[in-house]
């Protein structure tokens, strides 16, 4: 069964004004953001019709969608506004980069699977988002030449904290990244950069794929 766009924009609103505010999303940034995107032209076509299911959806190269709950708490964790710049680790199928680029001043991407970051940018244009750079790359070393930023946000889980992506926020920016093992335990957190150090805060049990 095809669905029309009238029927994709009440799916999307019955997730992100029922579900996802019962969830504790608050931040108005970031409920107008799932709103506005079209998460279906981010899975693949046999796919659709599961896209306003809060759940994680596989886009192939053994990577995930991630669930929109999940997108919706780490953009609200890294608290942003028109002026941020961003860096997001992890294009996948560029949901997450969509989310953060409707919000945002400035979006950088880095994805290792090249024929995702490919599709991700032939989505990302045609949706008209200008404001979304990407590049194929390791994410691990982060954009040196673009930072510092308001915000990283990694969308695949890593044992420890990449020390160049910390070196690369603004004093006050917060690195969204989850941590611990493929099959064991991850543990989802934001790390703030402060004149001082870094403060660390739990957000919640999470579930990625490994961070490549």
């Amino acid at each position: 069964m095809e669905y029309s766009e009238s029927i994709f924009k009440a799916l999307r609103e019955q997730l992100v004004l029922d579900e996802l505010q019962s969830q504790g999303i608050n931040n108005q940034n970031v409920l107008d953001a799932m709103l506005k995107v079209p998460r279906q032209e981010f899975v693949p076509e046999q796919e659709k019709h599961l896209a306003y299911i809060n759940t994680a959806l596989p886009i192939g190269y053994a990577q995930t969608i991630s669930q929109p709950f999940i997108v919706a708490t780490m953009t609200q964790a890294a608290n942003l506004d028109k002026d941020s710049k961003v860096l997001e680790i992890g294009t996948g199928s560029g949901y997450q980069a969509a989310i953060l680029g409707s919000i945002c001043k400035e979006v950088y991407s880095i994805e290792v699977v090249e024929p995702l970051a490919k599709q991700a940018i032939q989505i990302l244009e045609k949706l008209g988002y200008n404001n979304i750079h990407i590049r194929v790359g390791d994410g691990y070393y982060g954009w040196k030449e673009k930072a510092p930023f308001d915000a990283v946000i990694v969308t695949a889980v890593i044992s420890k904290v990449p020390e160049p992506l910390l070196l690369q926020l603004k004093i006050g920016g917060k690195l969204i990244i989850p941590i611990g093992e493929e099959y064991g335990d991850q543990e989802l957190f934001a790390i703030t950069k402060t004149n001082k150090g870094y403060k660390t805060t739990y957000l919640m049990p999470v579930k990625f794929v490994p961070f490549t």
